[in-house]
Formats: structure tokens, C-alpha cells, sequence
């Protein structure tokens, strides 16, 4: 052919890290058929929808099959009950968003990776180990990214006085409670990146997908909202994936705030006409769906599964302070980001668990240069086969 294509193609992985992960252990399922392999690598749920959320899903398909109540294409933006739910759940935490700052998706991973629609070129600053999201849908779109090392040194949580050169004007990617690393940034932390933000212009993109497993003792930020002045800098990203078991389901919502202004074009306007022109909307049924999970009743039963995962994080946080390893997460995190014993590197580390103890894990490697030498584990897994896998790792560590 004869067309031009996009070849910053070239600059990404050819593989992505979860596909290289299932062609490794679909590999080793063939060669060992009788193996009872034991999967604690992607962050996939386990537990069903919770019950309101089934029970709004079904009134929503009744209405679906009754002319009177059909309803055809969404608004791109989300229907207007999804996104007074999402303001009442920010209230939880006292802060304040407007309707139509929210914008209703089909997830945070697809927001993340469309986000870059609506900006130029600017410096990308993005934390190492990170998720591969940020980093590929930048370079897709031939992005040049400065990358903040995050370490044992510094939690895993990086701060504006780490990164080298001229930041005036950037784009920052963070998350919290973070993915891989589990680690959570305080409040006075993220204060300090809202201030480095305004001081030097820059937009915060916060991702905020695994808000919902920070303890309710705990006095952490859920929302970066919650930081004063944050809405003058900062996008927010979060999904119903993991709060409320969304991950085959697909729901979550971007705030952009009024606020957010940059060479005379606010940036909200932006986000809703790129949504307007590339995006159909959310099914009517799943919003329903959303709509019981941000309920207090659906909030109740979302976070008596996320108790459920954080008891096996626990499990798992548990035998790594048995054998002495070095980890964080396990605590307001369903990810345990462990030191991979004997200086062993991360993927060595990966077919190492994989031959001996048939668990699978993701390597930190595949996250990031900083991430090499570290390993992920989830609390995704049911109760019983999280319980044998720590058991096989007890045995074998």
C-alpha cells in the first residue's frame, strides 16, 4: 500500500504488557495441562455486580422492551441522573462539582487515552513505574515524555522538586492510590502539586480509579478536588471498574471544571465536542447500572467487596512481612508492589512463580524502567485460590 500511516506506531511496544502476560501463561497451560494455574496479575474482579445494581439493570432492560420507555442514542455527556449521582458522591467527600462538568464514559481507560485529543505539545510529565496507558497513547500521538523516577527513596510517590529542567507548561499524569505501586499520596503532598501546577501552568491529570480503597479511617484524599484550588489545574478521571465491579460492565466519568482555560478555549468545551464528534455515549441500561452503584444503598454493597479484596490484600501483605520482603500497597490498595527476592529481575521473577508455584503476576518491568526489579500482585482473585496461592508462595520464598 501506498498510504501513510502513523508511525509513531513504531515508538510503542509491540506487545502490550497484559497481552505478552496471557501469551506467556497460555504458553505454559499447553506445554502443562495439568497445572492449576493461579492468576494474581491483571486487575480483573472476581465478585459479581452487587444486587441493586443487578436489580437497576433489569428495570432498565423492562424499559427497554416497552415503547413508552425505549430509549435510543445517550447524551455523549451522560444522561442527567448518572451525572447528579456522581455530583451527590463527591459530596461525600465535601467537595463541590457541577453537572456539566462531568462527563460520563465508557471507562477511565478510555478517557486516559483520549484525553490527549484535546491537547498539544506539551512537555508530558509522567511518574515511573506507571501504568502503560499514559505512556502509550502520548507517544501514539508523538508525545515526548519526561518521566519522574518513583522509588523506594521516595514511596513511590514522587514531588515537583524531582523533576529536572524547565516544567513551565506541562501535563502531569498522576494517580492515587497509585497503579502499580499501591502507594497514596496525603493531602499536604498534593498540595504541593497543585501549587507547583498553577505556579507553572501546568494541567494535572488525576486518576482517580481506585479511590474507593482507602479506609474510611484513613485521612486521605479520595478526590484531588478535595486539595484546595485543585480545580483550577487538575482534570479528574475515575471508573466504577473496580469500585463496583464494572471491569465487563464499563462506566466512569471525567470532571473538567469550568475552570480550566488555555489559549482562550475552555477546556471543557473541548472535551465535549471531541466527545460529541468520537464518542455515542454510554448504553442507557449500564447508566441505570451506574446510577445504583453511586446510591448509598449500591455504595454499601460495592465496599462490601472491596473489603472482601482488601482481606486477601491482607493475606498477601501478611506473608510478605513473614518472609521479609519489601513491599508497598496491601493497605487503601488491591496491589501489593513487592521486591522480587535474590535481585532477581522482574520478568526472571514472573516464570519463576509461573514454573514453581503455577501463579501469575505482572512484572514490574512492564510498567516502566523504574519499575524493574518489582513485582505486582492483586487481590482480584477469589478468597479460596488467593489463600492457595499465598500458601504456594510460603512454600517456595
Amino acid at each position: 500500500m501506498n498510504i501513510r500511516i502513523n508511525e509513531n506506531f513504531k515508538n510503542i511496544n509491540q506487545s502490550y504488557l497484559f497481552s505478552e502476560i496471557a501469551r506467556r501463561v497460555n504458553s505454559y497451560s499447553t506445554e502443562n495441562p495439568l497445572a492449576k494455574v493461579i492468576r494474581l496479575g491483571i486487575g480483573d474482579v472476581t465478585l459479581p455486580l452487587p444486587a441493586s445494581v443487578i436489580n437497576a439493570m433489569r428495570a432498565a432492560v423492562d424499559e427497554m422492551a416497552d415503547q413508552a420507555t425505549f430509549r435510543g442514542y445517550s447524551p455523549e455527556h451522560g444522561y442527567d441522573f448518572v451525572r447528579e449521582a456522581v455530583v451527590r458522591h463527591y459530596s461525600r467527600f465535601s467537595v463541590s462539582v457541577s453537572q456539566d462538568e462531568i462527563f460520563v464514559s465508557d471507562g477511565a481507560k478510555s478517557d486516559i487515552g483520549n484525553i490527549v485529543d484535546i491537547l498539544g505539545n506539551n512537555r508530558i510529565l509522567i511518574p515511573d513505574p506507571v501504568y502503560p496507558v499514559y505512556v502509550d497513547s502520548n507517544v501514539m500521538s508523538g508525545r515526548k515524555i519526561s518521566y519522574i523516577p518513583a522509588g523506594e527513596e521516595n514511596g513511590f510517590l514522587p514531588m515537583p522538586s524531582e523533576i529536572d529542567g524547565d516544567a513551565d507548561g506541562s501535563v502531569v499524569y498522576m494517580c492515587s492510590p497509585n497503579n502499580p505501586t499501591g502507594a497514596v499520596y496525603s493531602a499536604e503532598q498534593l498540595a504541593e502539586w497543585v501549587a507547583f501546577a498553577k505556579k507553572t501552568g501546568s494541567l494535572i491529570i488525576f486518576d482517580s480509579a481506585y479511590e474507593a480503597f482507602i479506609g474510611e479511617e484513613k485521612n486521605l484524599p479520595h478526590t484531588i478536588y478535595e486539595i484546595p484550588g485543585a480545580k483550577e489545574c487538575a482534570i479528574e478521571i475515575c471508573s466504577l471498574s473496580k469500585t463496583a465491579g464494572f471491569t465487563g460492565t464499563r462506566c466512569g466519568w471525567t470532571v473538567v471544571p469550568a475552570e480550566l482555560e488555555a489559549s482562550g478555549l475552555k477546556l471543557s468545551a473541548m472535551w465535549e465536542r471531541r466527545q460529541a464528534t468520537k464518542f455515542n455515549g454510554v448504553p442507557y441500561v449500564i447508566q441505570r447500572a451506574a446510577e445504583a452503584a453511586l446510591g448509598d444503598e449500591g455504595r454499601q454493597e460495592c465496599m462490601e467487596n472491596i473489603n472482601y479484596y482488601m482481606k486477601n490484600a491482607e493475606m498477601i501483605s501478611s506473608l510478605m512481612r513473614e518472609k521479609g520482603i519489601f513491599f508497598t500497597g496491601g493497605e487503601n490498595s488491591p496491589y501489593i508492589w513487592l521486591k522480587c527476592p535474590n535481585g532477581m529481575d522482574s520478568w526472571k521473577f514472573f516464570d519463576y512463580l509461573l514454573g514453581e508455584a503455577n501463579v501469575v503476576g505482572t512484572p514490574g518491568a512492564g510498567f516502566g524502567k523504574c519499575g524493574e526489579g518489582y513485582f505486582r500482585l492483586t487481590s482480584f482473585g477469589d478468597r479460596e485460590s488467593t489463600a492457595e496461592a499465598v500458601e504456594r508462595l510460603r512454600k517456595l520464598l
